[in-house]
């Protein structure tokens, strides 16, 4: 075991010798390895995206199909039939759409021309608007270009002109062939790959499947494969609802201007739909074209306000209410991932990319949640916080700021009470602090801290509603009294019972730290739980108890006394002396013990709560406050009686 010296130099200065010195760590081999994984996957992404990226249409392809075929197998269709029927109704959309998206093109190009024109004199009438606001008229004189030099003639001149003559090298014909026909053999080879693999993937989903979960997780079949088929719904779902979305935005695209007047309206709707998969400025884009356009057909400017009005009325309204209510009101992705999968998925496919960024990274939001050895793509991409909020509560009071943790509780109050609250949340907190305590991870100065903390954080609720419900109605404590636990059980579970009235003098009851200086917090969080339910509480340190300050303790008015223990072990001497003290203070008063630590022996072991001598025992803020309702309801009924 490594030990430590002390010695002094002269000016009395404590040098600490024989001190080992922690090396900084370095990434370990498993480190290492993963990162140099992500980096193949990487290239592989970028140099095989010729490959990838139909393979990718094909998996998105088949999970919109999908819905249908099980519809169709639903109707006691044939798999293979039900396929084929989905296939080709997807090739008579897309073969509809291609034809038009044609013709629209070749309408178009013919009166290119006269709106390129029509544009230039726009632009020219609003520099002129400009120049003249700017008083920065400024009309060049051109320069008469020389005609000669020194006396000498200068070629290329119109006296001089120079003598052009035009060889034109002939193509060979295979060559002349293959240019006419590679940028219509490029696309369709790839849709005829994209076809065989969506069918292929459709035929063999099942077995698809299977490879998944032994590749993945087959250690719990059940749930692997439960998890398996949650999330192929799952985005098929989103993927049809959002297909149904982009195509009613630009059917209504369409429509809209065909109505303003626009030239080739069902090009833009198209167009619209298609760059709406585009994250946040995909509505934007698809706004460009048209605008260009409403800008050449129209001399004035009535037909671009339009079509601007169109898309700023019209992707608002689908955007915050039509999505929201047809898939939820997120997709599961944070708005940073969101962008940053836009940028990544850009670099690397190019513009296919910035179309499936979306869909390709909820794809892997989706495998992280259901994959455990995927996990961090959800830590990474997906929406839900990545601290719980116990552990987001501790950071905040770790990091000294208790206005967080205040923001925090409000929104969680929202939900449930004050008492479930303290016991979800704030409790569990400080048993992390605990427990970093016990292994020398935070100093007694930042423990100190914590504690200024939370009784600060239990000062500003002190107005919060502690109203109970279902949800969060506490569980009957652990106690071997059956008065007690008779007391309980007669408790309205959504009612606040309130104090009797001869137990709201103030010190009926007596709040008592334990020895840990976390204790006193969880000790203000019961007096506060107490004193709302009307009860005179009076709430005391662990000094107070101590042998030397036992005997000036103010326990006159005690009828109950709870002590609070968020630091203990097993039976200890001292909890079981403090018991004895107290109830030599306090007389027949019964003694309540709050065990905090997370299965404490004592809640359950009769041989061990014996041994401390106290009289109850919880393990939750909701059982102690139950517990001393129930006590003062049994001590009326024995007074009344």
């Amino acid at each position: 075991m490594d030990q430590s010296q002390t010695r002094h130099d002269g000016s009395g200065v404590d040098i600490a010798s024989n001190v080992t010195v922690t090396p900084a760590q370095v990434p370990g081999l498993d480190g290492l390895l993963g990162l140099a994984v992500g980096v193949v996957v990487i290239a592989g992404l970028f140099f095989a995206k010729d490959v990838l990226i139909p393979i990718t249409l094909a998996v998105l392809l088949s999970f919109v199909l999908s819905p249908i075929v099980a519809a169709l197998r639903r109707l006691r269709v044939p798999r293979g039939f039900a396929i084929m029927l989905a296939v080709l109704s997807a090739l008579a959309t897309l073969g509809g759409i291609g034809t038009m998206v044609g013709m629209q093109a070749a309408s178009l190009a013919n009166n290119a021309p006269a709106y390129s024109e029509t544009i230039q004199a726009k632009l020219d009438r609003v520099q002129h608007f400009a120049a003249n606001q700017l008083r920065i008229l400024t009309p060049a004189t051109p320069m008469p270009a020389p005609s000669s030099i020194d006396g000498a003639a200068v070629r290329g001149t119109r006296t001089n002109p120079l003598e052009v003559r035009i060889s034109e090298r002939k193509t060979p014909i295979l060559e002349q062939v293959g240019g006419y026909l590679e940028p219509i053999v490029a696309p369709f080879e790839t849709f005829v790959i994209v076809l065989v693999v969506a069918i292929f993937i459709l035929m063999q989903k099942e077995d698809l499947r299977d490879r998944l979960i032994r590749l993945f997780g087959s250690s719990d079949l059940h749930r692997t494969t439960a998890a398996m088929d949650d999330a192929g719904k799952r985005l098929s779902r989103y993927f049809l609802s959002q297909l149904a979305v982009n195509a009613s935005f630009g059917l209504i695209v369409g429509i809209g201007l065909w109505l303003i007047g626009l030239p080739v309206p069902a090009l833009w709707g198209i167009l619209a739909g298609v760059l709406r998969f585009v994250p946040y400025i995909g509505a934007l884009l698809g706004a460009t074209l048209p605008l260009a356009i409403a800008a050449g057909a129209d001399p004035g400017w009535t037909t671009m306000l339009e079509v601007v009005a169109l898309f700023v009325i019209l992707e608002p309204l689908i955007g915050y209410v039509v999505e929201p209510l047809l898939y939820g009101h997120s997709t599961g992705l944070s708005p940073l991932s969101v962008v940053l999968a836009a940028v990544f998925w850009t670099w690397i496919w190019g513009p296919v990319g910035l179309v499936l960024s979306m869909p390709l990274t909820l794809c892997l939001v989706v495998l992280g949640r259901h994959i455990p050895s995927l996990e961090f793509l959800d830590v990474l991409l997906g929406d839900r916080p990545a601290l719980t909020p116990v552990e987001s509560f501790y950071q905040r009071m770790l990091a000294g700021d208790p206005d967080e943790a205040l923001a925090q509780a409000e929104t969680q109050l929202t939900e449930r009470s004050l008492t479930a609250y303290y016991d979800e949340v704030a409790l569990p907190a400080l048993k992390l602090a605990a427990a970093d305590v016990a292994r020398g991870a935070i100093d007694r100065a930042k423990v100190g801290r914590i504690v200024d903390g939370m009784l600060e954080l239990v000062g500003e609720l002190s107005e919060a509603d502690d109203t109970a419900n279902a949800a969060n109605t506490p569980e009957p404590p652990l106690n071997p009294v059956p008065e007690v636990a008779a007391g309980f059980a007669e408790t309205a579970p959504h009612v606040l019972p309130e104090a009797p009235a001869d137990w709201r003098t103030e010190g009926s009851i007596l709040c008592v730290a334990g020895r840990g200086i976390l204790d006193d917090a969880v000790t203000a969080m019961m007096a506060q739980l107490l004193t709302k339910r009307g009860f005179g509480v009076r709430r005391v340190t662990h000094d107070a108890g101590s042998r030397a300050s036992i005997g000036n303790l103010d326990a006159s008015n005690a009828r109950l006394v709870c002590v609070s223990y968020l630091e203990i072990g097993g039976a200890p001497s001292h909890l079981r002396y403090l018991v004895r003290r107290l109830r030599a203070r306090t007389g027949a008063a019964p003694i309540l013990v709050g065990l905090w630590p997370e299965g404490e022996a004592a809640l359950s072991d009769l041989q061990i709560q014996r041994a401390l001598g106290a009289d109850h025992y919880v393990g939750s803020l909701g059982g102690a406050v139950e517990t001393c309702i129930a006590t003062a309801t049994t001590a009326r009924g024995e007074a009344t009686a």
